[in-house]
């Protein structure tokens, strides 16, 4: 995998081709783009440092791989188009798009183009991002080595079947929404009782990586690992008792529930 060509540059590809960049796996000049907003594609490529293309067709020609990044309703038009389809015949390709697997490729492209589906997460832009991967894939077993040690240098790699790709993409890829919110909301609490807005962010930021860090090096079961900071009768337990009241739990699988039904429809 030397020249590797983004269908699409929103945020997850930004991310992914910044993780790929700051890693030192890919060499800016070996790192092409196409996006239809052509203005907002050259500002990108010139903060970054990637190659801007303003032909679809011409960029995949000069790429062995190509990382599909586009919205997943945009794909059978981006490959109605001859050129664009000719184009990709032969290359390896690599799609984020949610909610296409393997064999959602095959109908369209057959054995002409070998696919890797993978879903990867925003945290991959500073090297902390969950990068899972579709077990089927038709990648030669060079390329599948290529790909895994490539998206590792973005995060952790996670192998799932096709069944668990949607609910691993629910987890892993809107999770940092959901992080977020609990970030914004501690803070605000922070802020609240006096604490300045950029320090309130700053401890819980700290909190939040911390906690989850102690979980990975431990392997300790996060019950176990909340328990430890609960003295009886002091003030955490107190904070876990108002959030247990609140439903906090419920509404954690109550948004993957939401997540998972809007797929299902």
């Amino acid at each position: 995998m030397t020249n590797i060509g983004f269908i699409g540059m929103g945020n997850m590809a930004l991310a992914i081709a910044g993780g790929f960049i700051k890693s030192g796996k890919v060499k800016t000049e070996n790192l092409f783009a196409y996006a239809p907003n052509q203005e907002k594609l050259r500002a990108n490529a010139e903060r970054l440092g990637f190659n801007a293309e303003s032909s679809l067709a011409g960029m995949i020609k000069k790429c062995d791989t190509v990382i599909l990044a586009c919205k997943p309703y945009q794909i059978k038009d981006i490959f109605s188009d001859k050129a664009v389809l000719d184009a990709v015949k032969g290359k390896a390709l690599i799609s984020v798009a949610a909610g296409w697997v393997l064999s959602t490729f095959q109908e369209m492209f057959g054995e002409q183009v070998r696919v890797q589906c993978i879903m990867p997460n925003t945290p991959s832009l500073v090297g902390e991002g969950v990068m899972l991967f579709e077990k089927a894939n038709t990648l030669t077993t060079e390329e599948e080595s290529q790909a895994r040690e490539l998206f590792e240098a973005l995060g952790i790699v996670e192998e799932l079947p096709t069944n668990l790709m949607g609910i691993g993409g629910a987890i892993s890829g809107c999770g940092p929404a959901f992080m977020d919110l609990i970030m914004e909301a501690y803070a605000d609490s922070a802020v609240k009782y006096g604490i300045a807005r950029q320090t309130a962010y700053r401890l819980v930021a700290q909190t939040m990586l911390g906690s989850a860090k102690l979980q990975q090096v431990t392997g300790d079961h996060p019950g176990v690992l909340k328990d430890a900071v609960c003295s009886p009768g002091g003030t955490t337990i107190r904070g876990v008792d108002a959030l247990e009241k609140q439903g906090l739990r419920a509404a954690c699988l109550s948004s993957i529930d939401a997540i998972m039904d809007f797929k299902r429809s």
